[in-house]
């Protein structure tokens, strides 16, 4: 079994708040991530698949086409955008780096060919904060 990772980078903007608690109880769970203008980070995603090399290319998988496939499906959509306004998989979702960890995830998964397997999505938030989701 080989692991094989790819790096990339977005920025985006979010806040965190649940609409059905008043200001004071959001400022209370979330702090300044509940800022009513929001606040950015500069995100890295970590996607890690597995699976068997193929003897006849060396690869587990073209990277370059995994890039293409991030780049297509997740950064696309999240990169330089307000993740509660602008992103149509996280409509009606709370904005924390575990669940867009998850639903990174779901944007992936079902375009990997049948011989790769997702293993991880790791999310950087900032250097010191981190999510990794290793699906259901």
């Amino acid at each position: 079994m080989v692991y094989l990772t790819r790096l990339e980078h977005f920025n985006a903007a979010h806040k965190l708040y649940n609409p059905t608690w008043s200001k004071e109880k959001n400022e209370e769970v979330f702090g300044v991530c509940a800022n009513e203008n929001w606040h950015g980070h500069n995100f890295e995603l970590y996607i890690t698949i597995n699976g068997h090399v193929n003897p006849e290319t060396g690869f587990l998988f073209d990277v370059k086409k995994l890039s293409m496939l991030i780049q297509d499906k997740v950064i696309a959509k999240l990169d330089h955008k307000n993740l509660n306004l602008d992103v149509d998989f996280l409509q009606g979702k709370m904005c924390s780096t575990e669940i867009l960890a998850m639903e990174i995830w779901k944007q992936l998964q079902p375009y990997l060919p049948l011989h790769v397997k997702l293993h991880c999505v790791k999310l950087y938030e900032t250097p010191r904060i981190y999510v990794e989701y290793f699906g259901d």
